[in-house]
């Protein structure tokens, strides 16, 4: 492999869930920001296109107005895009100033795209170095757990997030799964048994029963 291609293939690549999200030491606008920083905590990381941009904009104030939300749930908020510290800065004073708005978590400056290519935030081929909509949740031993991408156009829903973290945390300290659009305080998926035997046994189990394969419970 020449030097060249090395190079394209690590910027092409992607990084992979359930294993230890990609990791850095940034300059952000609350200082400088490393992986370990958030070790025992649950991290959303996200991209944007651009500063001083709409859509960006009201992803951004949706965030901010659920930071309280996503702090209850022990995780923290990092965004992330190409521009300057100075422009993340300046961007925020100004959705405080015209929509009353604090953005109260940091942004990272990646004008080097670092992070953004370790993250596969950059399209290959893409007519511009803009990173994408990109959401990436991270768990409290820094495994990558979600990721999520949106395109350019259209802007990303933050209460999805939040449902996702909280499923997650549901599914690691039960050790079940969760069903579409699932929510805190409804029933959750049994895992399926493994074996004939088991799975003769499941319906006088006492779980809410459809077939062998599927049972739901309560928490």
């Amino acid at each position: 492999m020449t030097e060249t291609s090395q190079i394209t293939y690590q910027q092409h690549s992607m990084p992979r869930l359930n294993e230890p999200a990609p990791d850095f030491d940034a300059v952000t606008t609350h200082g400088q920001r490393t992986l370990s920083d958030y070790k025992g905590k649950w991290l959303i990381l996200f991209s944007h296109p651009a500063d001083f941009t709409p859509v960006c904009t009201t992803e951004f104030m949706a965030f901010a107005k659920a930071h309280d939300k996503f702090a209850a749930l022990n995780t923290d908020l990092l965004g992330l895009s190409i521009d300057s510290k100075y422009a993340h800065i300046a961007w925020v004073r100004s959705i405080k100033e015209n929509f009353g708005v604090d953005v109260k978590f940091p942004i990272i400056e990646d004008l080097s795209m670092k992070v953004a290519n370790a993250y596969g935030m950059i399209m290959p081929g893409a007519a511009d170095t803009s990173a994408v909509r990109a959401t990436f949740i991270i768990d409290p031993e820094g495994i990558l757990r979600a990721m999520v991408y949106y395109p350019m156009s259209n802007g990303r829903s933050i209460d999805e997030f939040l449902r996702l973290v909280q499923a997650l945390q549901t599914s690691d300290k039960n050790k079940v799964a969760t069903p579409e659009n699932w929510k805190p305080g409804e029933p959750v998926i049994v895992p399926p048994p493994q074996t004939t035997e088991a799975a003769d046994a499941r319906k006088g189990e006492g779980f809410e029963y459809t077939d062998w394969y599927f049972s739901k419970k309560s928490l």
